[in-house]
């Protein structure tokens, strides 16, 4: 049931975004037959995986030794996707309709902005939650809820906004304009676009500090991305096509990959990219000599 692989990844660096520098990507193996990591906290991550049992999704919440499953009661399906302390936040479906979820590790409260058809939960720091909503106009647009009341969120003009990720007066996501989705950070003032740069479309899903992760994809296969606030770093799954980074907290992301596999990444620290860097060139030159004397 239970499998984890680590490896580490190699040094590369590209023009205009870098690829994944060094640090250790860890495969867990969630119950069922897919799934993925969409919220980290500490050692707690948050998830969903497929019940082959009765062909449906379920939350899950992995604290490093076991699988717990999030699943709100007489719901045909749920999905959690942040976390933080004993909260843990998604969405469920209750047979009619799609409904945002906040548990508490002992009950479940549903989020629900008053007009909305449709809800998704998807992160949370302290009292604040995340998320978007569809009206019965069919317009989509995010939310910050603060335990009392629902605050629409809806970048100037777009056509939709989708707000993912928060960290005290940070808000990440994305939206659409001229049919093209682009990222956004908002500090409670201003919206600020986020772009991969050569991307043809851009989506942010959450937020620690001074770094944002998400996926990108430049017309091919997705790709998630680390963004510092001054460089955008590929986060891509050895030896798959198609890598998700939905959730971050300190040094470690999560995410999904292709095949429905869900994995952890732990950021390496300056030091150690030092080293890697010098072992890399150190290789490269050893190489260049030899052939050389060839």
């Amino acid at each position: 049931m239970f499998r984890l692989t680590s490896f580490l990844a190699v040094v590369v660096v590209l023009v205009g975004v870098g690829r994944v520098c060094g640090g250790t990507f860890t495969i867990l193996d969630v119950p069922g037959i897919m799934g993925g990591a969409h919220g980290i906290d500490g050692n707690n991550i948050v998830g969903w995986y497929h019940d082959v049992s009765i062909g449906a999704g379920r939350g899950f919440l992995y604290d490093g030794t076991t699988y717990t499953t999030i699943h709100v009661p007489g719901a045909t399906l749920s999905t959690a996707t942040g976390i933080e302390g004993d909260n843990i936040v998604g969405e469920y479906d209750d047979g009619s309709n799609r409904l945002g979820f906040l548990f508490d590790g002992t009950t479940y409260t549903t989020l629900s902005p008053p007009g909305a058809s449709y809800t998704f939960a998807n992160k949370i720091d302290g009292d604040n939650i995340t998320g978007m909503y569809t009206d019965h106009s069919g317009y989509t647009r995010g939310y910050l809820y603060d335990g009392t009341t629902y605050t629409p969120l809806a970048v100037p003009g777009a056509e939709t906004t989708m707000a993912q990720g928060i960290d005290g007066n940070n808000i990440v996501g994305y939206y659409r304009s001229n049919n093209i989705f682009h990222g956004f950070l908002y500090d409670g003032t201003t919206y600020t676009t986020l772009d991969v740069p050569g991307a043809i479309a851009t989506y942010p899903y959450d937020v620690d500090g001074d770094n944002i992760v998400g996926s990108y994809t430049d017309g091919g296969a997705l790709r998630g991305f680390l963004y510092d606030g001054t460089t955008y770093t590929t986060i891509l799954v050895p030896g798959t096509d198609s890598t998700s980074a939905f959730g971050i907290d300190g040094n470690n992301i999560v995410g999904s990959y292709t095949d429905g596999g869900a994995f952890l990444y732990v950021i390496p620290e300056p030091s150690t990219l030092i080293l890697l860097t010098m072992g890399a060139v150190g290789l490269l030159a050893y190489g260049w000599r030899r052939r050389k004397t060839a």
